[in-house]
């Protein structure tokens, strides 16, 4: 019985001790009282009275040296007082602890901005950047921190525009109640409770059973494919052997049998293609190994492509205005599917030839109400589908050029873009479906007059909230509109804004997105106010931070950027009176068109292919037309930063 009592009196000792922990003091009281009713004990921790009053001590003296900017007492109680796991893996203690070496930094130029305190100014300078080169650069890759890293080469940050926000009265209180928050937590929490660390004790354990189910079911699936590959190889090998005496065979000049050829082909490619194609091949005629390539049976792309049925397009594009938001969205998924799941080549260009011929996004119709208005629909799986439509179209050399016919198309996308929420699918495939336009001149053209890259740029400033694949679009847009006469005058109206972003984005943990980054600026660095700006914001300092990263063709990049910077031209000759096309007819189709369907058939609803076959069959709306050849643009010097429009994924293939 005493047994009993001892570990009740624990247990109870441990639940206080958490609520103590977690600050819970009128639960506390109320369980003071319910256990001297009940006339339960509780056993008390030992030494918790004296390590609170420690804690205080230290917290205060941790607070005073940071008022009185003494870095050496601060970081000496620092290091001895917060736990190395915490200063090593927890973001927000190094986010913080980095902030602290900033306010260190330029504290003296904060307190006394008198020429007398330069030489400690300097001093301080020399620890920051130790600093940086051994825990700070840690951080070195986060678009917060980067700007404060070209801090040691600025000679007067106090009117450098970037820093500016160090020397407001607001920012020493904002950072010392940070400092407040993260002490009175971290300090508290060295002595975890027991009831907390018995729970995570059995949650790891519940994890570690989970993984091993999980491994064990994966193992499972292992073996199943190990055992279904050997078994195809002891099937290969008594295949080989048989090929090799039918070999020898004829070589003594036996005569070997059509139909043995036949069943040894059957067995052969039993997985990989049906028996009927096997039954149509003629074995009795005279044949190479190209012939066998044709009848498909060592490569599959030389198959025969059926072409798909004829639809009748006048009845699809009324449904698609007239009918229910349902079935509009279950029309335009079909018909993005035919385009996205038929195979490229000639049925995938048979598809996209009757789309255009039939006029299918109705460029040229004279109505009020076309498909292309389903853009501004209430429904937003409507806005959703149409513009995973218009970018599949995008993703196409012929569709970029039936979707440039349409004198609207570029406002309505764009009024979609500022309308849409940032997160929203329909915007991101608006993106793309821009980005990929871009490669043509005119698009460029009714882009820039939109005023669409004043409107990434501002996005590009809050980059953390994009995902990569936004991220690496807007980046690729901006520098393709970079590229031309007049979008380079357009950065020029608000050149210390779009300077600031790209030298920002060019620390982003995104490297993908650096390519983009360095064409956008070596183009609007040939204008001479631009280069001023540049040069007034020490962007040469900032850019040579970058050029010790291990990355050979990105450091000659910077350097060429440097150069472009420092140079003494003057604008180049206007580029808009080209006529020329920069669009190198290449195809672009990618996965992401067809993520994260949200429209599932219901129980009987027809869906896909099914539902034009079944509801919308046409007679002879399939035009094929010979597609034009593709005329790739000459690989860039990986030297020299991209000069010519590109795409994210025509960029990636072209590496």
């Amino acid at each position: 019985m005493g047994d009993i009592l001892a570990t009740e009196a624990d247990l109870l000792g441990m639940i206080k001790e958490y609520l103590n922990f977690e600050e819970f003091e009128e639960t506390i009281q109320t369980f003071d009282k319910d256990c001297k009713t009940k006339g339960k004990l509780v056993s008390k921790p030992r030494g918790s009275a004296l390590r609170d009053s420690k804690t205080r001590v230290i917290q205060e003296d941790l607070l005073s040296s940071f008022d009185d900017g003494d870095h050496k007492v601060f970081f000496d109680l620092w290091a001895e007082n917060i736990p190395s796991a915490v200063k090593d893996s927890d973001d927000e203690a190094q986010n913080l602890e980095f902030y602290l070496h900033i306010h260190f930094t330029v504290y003296p130029l904060r307190t006394h901005p008198g020429r007398q305190d330069r030489a400690e100014f300097e001093e301080r300078i020399f620890l920051f950047k130790q600093y940086l080169e051994t825990r700070g650069s840690a951080l070195s890759q986060t678009t917060e921190f980067l700007p404060y890293y070209a801090l040691p080469f600025v000679p007067n940050p106090t009117i450098h525009p970037s820093f500016k926000d160090l020397f407001q009265d607001s920012w020493m209180p904002q950072l010392k109640d940070k400092l407040e928050k993260f002490l009175s937590v971290t300090l508290k929490s060295t002595k975890i409770p027991r009831l907390l660390t018995l729970y995570v004790s059995f949650y790891s354990m519940q994890q570690l059973q989970l993984q091993l189910a999980e491994s064990e079911r994966r193992i499972s699936s292992y073996v199943r494919k190990c055992n279904k590959i050997k078994a195809d190889y002891h099937n290969l090998i008594g295949i080989t052997a048989e090929l090799v005496d039918s070999l020898e065979a004829t070589v003594s000049g036996k005569m070997i049998s059509p139909e043995y050829l036949q069943s040894v082909c059957v067995r052969l490619f039993s997985s990989q293609m049906r028996q009927s194609a096997v039954q149509s091949t003629d074995f009795t005629r005279p044949g190479t190994v190209r012939t066998t390539h044709n009848h498909g049976y060592f490569s599959r792309p030389f198959l025969s492509v059926p072409m798909l049925p004829s639809l009748d397009y006048d009845k699809l594009k009324n449904d698609l205005v007239v009918g229910s938001d349902r079935l509009k969205c279950l029309l335009l998924q079909a018909l993005r599917w035919r385009i996205t799941r038929s195979l490229p080549g000639e049925q995938r260009d048979t598809v996209l030839q009757a789309y255009i011929s039939n006029d299918l996004l109705e460029c040229y119709s004279t109505n009020k109400k076309t498909v292309l208005h389903l853009m501004k629909s209430g429904n937003e799986v409507v806005r959703q589908y149409t513009a995973r439509l218009i970018n599949a179209f995008a993703s196409l050399a012929e569709g970029r050029i039936y979707l440039s016919q349409i004198p609207i198309l570029v406002k309505l996308l764009t009024e979609t873009l500022r309308r849409e929420e940032k997160d929203s699918l329909t915007r991101e495939n608006v993106l793309v479906a821009l980005q990929k336009l871009s490669l043509r001149r005119s698009q460029q053209t009714a882009m820039i007059e939109d005023d669409l890259i004043g409107w990434l740029v501002d996005e590009l400033q809050d980059s953390d909230c994009l995902s990569d694949y936004t991220l690496e679009y807007s980046a690729a847009l901006l520098m393709n509109l970079c590229l031309r006469t007049k979008g380079k005058r357009k950065c020029a109206e608000n050149a210390k804004h779009v300077l600031k972003v790209l030298t920002d984005l060019l620390g982003h943990e995104n490297h993908e997105i650096r390519p983009y980054v360095n064409g956008a600026l070596y183009s609007i660095l040939c204008i001479p106010s631009v280069r001023q700006e540049a040069k007034e914001m020490s962007v040469e300092e900032i850019l040579r931070c970058y050029n010790r990263e291990e990355n050979p063709d990105l450091n000659r990049q910077i350097e060429f950027i440097i150069k472009q910077l420092n140079s003494g031209d003057e604008e180049g000759p206007e580029s808009d009176d080209e006529e020329e096309e920069d669009d190198n007819d290449e195809d672009l189709m990618e996965i992401e068109l067809d993520k994260e369907e949200i429209l599932q058939p219901q129980q009987r609803e027809l869906s896909g292919e099914t539902l034009l076959t079944t509801e919308y069959l046409g007679i002879m709306t399939n035009m094929m037309k010979v597609k034009r050849k593709s005329t790739p643009l000459a690989c860039p010097n990986v030297d020299e930063p991209l000069q010519r429009p590109v795409t994210p994924s025509s960029h990636r293939n072209a590496g």
